[in-house]
Parts: structure tokens; C-alpha cells; sequence
């Protein structure tokens, strides 16, 4: 946003799942003519004394609810900013309400931040983990606990992979361009097919998300993969049953679906 003040300068801003705040305040500083941020959760209550205790009480308006049920102060703005990403980007993000805080209310013309995100798949050897917390139920205490290995591969590792691990090229999965997505194509499935780089076994995937400002008078990126510096969003890891044994130029081809839970649709469905 600093590097950015010509993009705030003078503007409407609207800041969606604003938490403390902290969004809200470096659209202010960076020259914003009026923020809006709206939570529906407490944190909101604090985040007032915050802007209060930092001079931007003339500058911030903080609103608590839900999108979908509140009135805002202003009808349209140029500017929407939110940090709405979830693991595997999608679990238990806010992108739904961001999608309809843009349909109802960001200006013609109006810019998102971020404004693109791709989510892109790996595959890893990692036989150490996978025979600690996964083949571990074989033998509890000399008792067979087998039963639950099933349970314990059904669920996703959120957890930081060394580079080392990964065993093949990475596959760009879904771009989402969020000034133009859809709330229905969130839900998707898609072919992947990943370059094996050397001899080795697969015992999961890895899935990761990048982040773009592409709007940024300098477009700025940054990711959650491997590769990067260490995010809270880590990465995804979804073991496989079997073992692959893979060689060098390999191709392991299959497809990746993702729909939100028919019963929670903040969970997600992911089926590989």
C-alpha cells in the first residue's frame, strides 16, 4: 500500500474481515480519504481501540456483522482490500463474502487486493513422517489400530515441507482472478500431470497457493509453497495410500477436485 499511494490517495476503502484493523490502517496512511472495515467477531470491539489509540478515528469506520446483513456508511468503493485466504487457500476462507462485497459494492473501476491467486501441486517423498503418523496405528502399544490409519489419511497435514522433499516440477492447478471469479467456480476439478526430477518414492501431494497484487503501480507477489519463507499457511499435504516408486522423467498424471462440504461449506471436499 505504501508503495502503492497513488492506487489510496484520496479513496474509498473497503476492508472485509478487517480483524484488528491493521489493513485498515495502512490504507489510511497510505492516503486513504475514508476506510470501512467489518467483522462480525469480537476481535472487532478491540480493533476500535486500536484505530482510536493509533489517531484514525476520523479516518476508520469499524462496522460488526455480517456482510449480507449490515448497511454500510458508504454504497460504493474504490478500493476493496482483504486478507481472506485459508489453507489450501480455499479452507475456511472468507472469498465468498469478499466475491459479494465486490458485486455489491466496489465502484466501476474499482481495484481488489490481492486480486489473483493460483494454487499449484507437488509430489513428495516423506516416509519418515507418513510411517510415524500414519503407519503408527498398525501397532498401538502391541494393540491393532489399523482401523484408523483409514481416518488418518482421509485428513490433510497442514505442516511446513522441506524443499528437499519434493520430487517433481510443480503443476499450476486453478488461477482465480478475483475481479471476475464466481462464486460457483470455486468448486472445481482439474487435471494435473507432474514431472518426476529424479529416482525416489512418493508417499503424498503438496498443494500451496501464491498471492498477487497485480493492480500495484510495481506488481507484487509472494508464495506459500516449499521454495518461500515460512508463512502460518504452511502447506498441504495429502498422503497417499500406496508408495510410489518413481525414476527421473516420470510423469504421474490424475486429476484434483475441490467443492466446498455440502453440510459446512467453509470445509472443503477434496478428492485426488
Amino acid at each position: 500500500m505504501y508503495n502503492s499511494p497513488n492506487l489510496f490517495r484520496g479513496k474509498t476503502v473497503l476492508d472485509v474481515g478487517c480483524g484488528t484493523a491493521i489493513l485498515s490502517m495502512f490504507a489510511a496512511k497510505a492516503g486513504a480519504k475514508h476506510v470501512v472495515g467489518i467483522d462480525m467477531s469480537n476481535i472487532i470491539d478491540q480493533a476500535q481501540k486500536i484505530i482510536e489509540a493509533n489517531g484514525f478515528k476520523n479516518t476508520i469506520t469499524l462496522v460488526k456483522g455480517k456482510l449480507e446483513d449490515v448497511e454500510l456508511p458508504i454504497q460504493q468503493f474504490d478500493v476493496i482490500v482483504s486478507e481472506w485466504m485459508g489453507y489450501f487457500l480455499l479452507y475456511e476462507s472468507m472469498l465468498d463474502t469478499v466475491l459479494l462485497a465486490r458485486d455489491k459494492y466496489l465502484a466501476p473501476g474499482g481495484k481488489m487486493f490481492p486480486d489473483k491467486a493460483s494454487i499449484y501441486i507437488a509430489a513428495i517423498e516423506d516416509q519418515e513422517y507418513k510411517e510415524e503418523k500414519i503407519n503408527f496405528w498398525d501397532n498401538v502399544y502391541g494393540f491393532d489400530y489399523s482401523c484408523l490409519k483409514e481416518v488418518a489419511l482421509r485428513e490433510p497435514l497442514v505442516d511446513t515441507v522441506d524443499i528437499k522433499a519434493v520430487v517433481t516440477d510443480p503443476y499450476l492447478l486453478k488461477e482465480i482472478n478475483v475481479m471476475t471469479v464466481t462464486k460457483e467456480e470455486l468448486a472445481f476439478k482439474a487435471p494435473f500431470e507432474l514431472r518426476v526430477t529424479r529416482d525416489d518414492y512418493v508417499h503424498a501431494f503438496l498443494a500451496w497457493f501464491d498471492i498477487s497484487f497485480e493492480a500495484c503501480h510495481k506488481p507484487v507477489k509472494f508464495s506459500t509453497g516449499p521454495h518461500s519463507q515460512y508463512t502460518h499457511w504452511k502447506q498441504t499435504v495429502f498422503y497417499t495410500i500406496d508408495t510410489m516408486s518413481v525414476v527421473q522423467e516420470d510423469k504421474i498424471k490424475g486429476t484434483l477436485s475441490c467443492a466446498p462440504n455440502e453440510r459446512n461449506n467453509r470445509d472443503l471436499d477434496i478428492v485426488i
